[in-house]
């Protein structure tokens, strides 16, 4: 673990971020952002245990970084160490992030490969809780062929029973590596994928995708190599700039509180840049958290603009924030969702928005 006197300057969070020391847990009563490192890469075959510990090498760049949001606490409670076995490991990190969220904190993890995300996910089975997650990455991890875990771990997660996934979302996926018929499984159960090309081209579109998940998992194959040199997966993908985005969006989420980024190895970076570019990540998902904190309850009338319409004969109603303006449509059910400016400008138009059909079609 990095101590937090380890020659950080004035303003840097390694300054101020509250660090796991000398076998003392800290006072995680204030914690608004709680960060935990789980360096376990069994669940992938072909990553053999590195030099240097991944959360270890995304700590040191991250600490080195200017914190803007003073009013935030970050605790960081160190690794988990890994189990006798990758089940042990799971069980593990799925007890301390469910301890975690259960008292409300919104918890990051630095791992250690994909296949964690199982472990974010059980948390939430563990408490019989209903969750919609959305995972980043170039793959859809729907490999029964693979007898890498975290090359098919979506079909414990996705089909599983009891199942607790109420929605899932893939952003990001590169059609070349991926089957047109996993694609059309996927839309038969209702989830949503969106390529990498439609991403790039809407980001601002992901921001309400994102935004009713619990479970938010990045693995660092979604960014292109010039931008994340450890990913040896594909030369394309994310910018360095839009994967900041998607984590910035991440934390506007009012409903997010675990957040996993995988599949950094070390030994494969080149000049720890992909290590920076994690860093980066985070302190855009701190920012994003910081601005959530402003937002209205969407009981909190005052704090939006009301847009009542109709299209093709259906009646709703659209909500902006005043604060944020983050936008909200309403369904049929008087529940409203996560929408964005395009969705009103389409019902508007007396069309259809094919994110209220999608909504209206998994009830």
């Amino acid at each position: 673990m990095l101590s937090e006197d380890e020659g950080y300057k004035d303003g840097q969070i390694g300054k101020k971020i509250v660090v796991y020391e000398d076998e003392e847990i800290p006072d995680l009563r204030s914690a608004d952002i709680v960060l935990v490192g789980c360096n376990e890469t069994r669940g992938n075959y072909q990553v053999q245990p590195g030099r240097i510990s991944a959360p270890d090498a995304i700590r040191r760049q991250f600490y080195a970084l200017y914190q803007w949001h003073s009013d935030l606490n970050l605790v960081d409670i160190g690794n988990i160490i890994p189990g006798a076995g990758l089940n042990d490991t799971y069980a593990a990190l799925k007890t301390v992030l469910a301890e975690l969220t259960a008292i409300g904190k919104t918890v990051v993890v630095l791992g250690g490969s994909h296949d964690l995300t199982l472990a974010q996910y059980h948390s939430y089975t563990s408490k019989h809780q209903i969750i919609e997650a959305t995972c980043v990455d170039a793959l859809i991890d729907l490999s029964m062929e693979s007898r890498n875990r975290s090359e098919n771990f979506l079909m414990e997660m996705l089909t599983g029973e009891p199942n607790f996934i109420k929605h899932y979302n893939h952003i990001g996926f590169q059609s070349y590596y991926v089957h047109p018929h996993m694609l059309e499984t996927m839309d038969k159960l209702r989830f949503d994928c969106f390529r990498v090309g439609h991403v790039k081209e809407n980001i601002e579109e992901m921001e309400p995708v994102i935004r009713n998940s619990q479970l938010f998992s990045f693995d660092i194959a979604a960014i292109a190599h010039a931008f994340a040199p450890s990913n040896q997966v594909t030369p394309n993908g994310l910018t360095g700039e839009e994967a900041c985005v998607l984590m910035q969006y991440a934390g506007l989420s009012p409903t997010i509180n675990t957040i996993g980024i995988y599949g950094y190895v070390p030994d494969r970076d080149r000049d720890e840049l992909t290590a920076k570019q994690i860093s980066h990540m985070l302190w855009y998902l701190v920012d994003g958290y910081n601005r959530s904190l402003r937002e209205a309850r969407l009981e909190e009338k005052d704090s939006f603009n009301e847009f009542h319409m109709a299209f093709a004969e259906i009646e709703t109603v659209f909500l902006q924030s005043k604060k944020t303006g983050r936008w909200w449509m309403q369904l049929p059910d008087k529940k409203y969702i996560a929408c964005s400016y395009k969705d009103y400008l389409v019902a508007s138009s007396n069309e259809i928005p094919e994110r209220w059909m999608r909504a209206q079609e998994r009830q």
